[in-house]
């Protein structure tokens, strides 16, 4: 048994995956409005006092650590428009685990010394168009200058980068070769998203660009000899690939076509501190009622994880997956965490 599954062990599902990533969303609060992850009128947030602390971040954060975790992303919302975001990724950065984060760039560029003084050295940044059109259109705000300067001091600086593409028929389905020509020069991955459903996004299965879809452009592209599939991680979510002789690769993550459920080592907690063991399940358990209580959170975090189900939060099939009634029960992708 390697390493990792033996400290994952502790935190194993009835299907016998063991969980060691954490999914850390600190807000709900984004300088973006994403039409795929907010409802165009907007999300009632939480109360503050309902939101954790950031020691209350850290407690729960060292008990998962505790528990064999050894990988952990901040998300949000927007994780790093949180005042205290600085002060919590430097603690979290203390707890020897792999720091990460998800963030749609625009404010990085105050943030690239705490990111080495916490150890991170990967980040996740979305954009879903080259276009600044698009760009603005997608996001309901004007930040594509803003955008492509920090992503070019990130760059400067070494940070390993992974550029989170949502595709959506009709949209931007046009630029996925556009989106791999940036490798050619550059060592970044791009990772195109199918779209999913979440509440209020407008999800319908005819804006579903498919792995299968992805693969035909590029192989109408580029000769097959060129298109090269590379070896996935233990536990990737992505199915990755990459074009002979470019120094970046791109991957496709494929949650509705085709679900890397059966490897899945993923937890999120809310910044509400709830925990889901799913992005899709409807179900959650709170942590920081208990840990404010002064009780122990351990059974609790054993217990949803032995809940988990083997796919999708119990969507195991099509017409669930695209029934309203079910995705509607879930939250907004903003209150659940990138």
């Amino acid at each position: 048994m390697d390493s990792t599954m033996e400290n994952n062990i502790q935190m194993q599902d009835s299907h016998g995956r063991g969980h060691g990533y954490l999914r850390i969303s600190i807000t709900e609060n984004c300088n973006l409005r994403c039409t795929y992850c907010m409802p165009a009128e907007g999300i009632a947030l939480t109360p503050k006092a309902h939101l954790m602390t950031a020691d209350e971040i850290i407690t729960i954060a060292q008990t998962f650590v505790n528990l064999g975790v050894n990988k952990i992303r901040l998300t949000g919302g927007e994780p790093l428009v949180r005042k205290d975001a600085a002060a919590i990724i430097q603690r979290l950065g203390k707890l020897g685990v792999e720091l990460t984060l998800t963030t749609n760039g625009i404010l990085v560029h105050d943030f690239i010394d705490t990111f080495k003084e916490a150890g991170v050295t990967t980040l996740n940044v979305s954009i879903d168009s080259l276009q600044e059109e698009k760009f603005n259109q997608i996001t309901r705000r004007n930040y594509f200058d803003k955008f492509w300067k920090n992503l070019e001091l990130l760059d400067a600086n070494g940070f390993q980068l992974k550029l989170n593409v949502v595709v959506i028929k009709g949209f931007n389905d046009n630029e996925i070769v556009d989106f791999i020509e940036l490798t050619k020069e550059r060592n970044i991955q791009i990772r195109f998203i199918e779209f999913m459903p979440f509440d209020g996004n407008q999800w319908n299965k005819d804006k579903l660009v498919s792995y299968a879809e992805i693969l035909t452009q590029v192989n109408y592209n580029y000769s097959a000899e060129k298109v090269e599939r590379m070896t996935d991680k233990p536990n990737d979510t992505a199915k990755n690939h990459k074009i002979a002789s470019y120094k970046g690769s791109f991957s496709v993550i494929s949650s509705v076509t085709n679900p890397f459920c059966s490897t899945c080592n993923r937890i999120r907690l809310t910044a509400d501190g709830k925990l889901k063991n799913c992005l899709f399940s409807n179900t959650e358990t709170s942590l920081l009622d208990t840990l404010r209580a002064g009780g122990d959170i351990e059974p609790l975090i054993y217990q949803n994880i032995k809940s988990k189900f083997a796919m999708r939060g119990g969507m195991d099939d099509d017409t669930k997956f695209q029934n309203p009634k079910l995705f509607s029960q879930n939250r907004s992708m903003i209150k659940i965490g990138g």
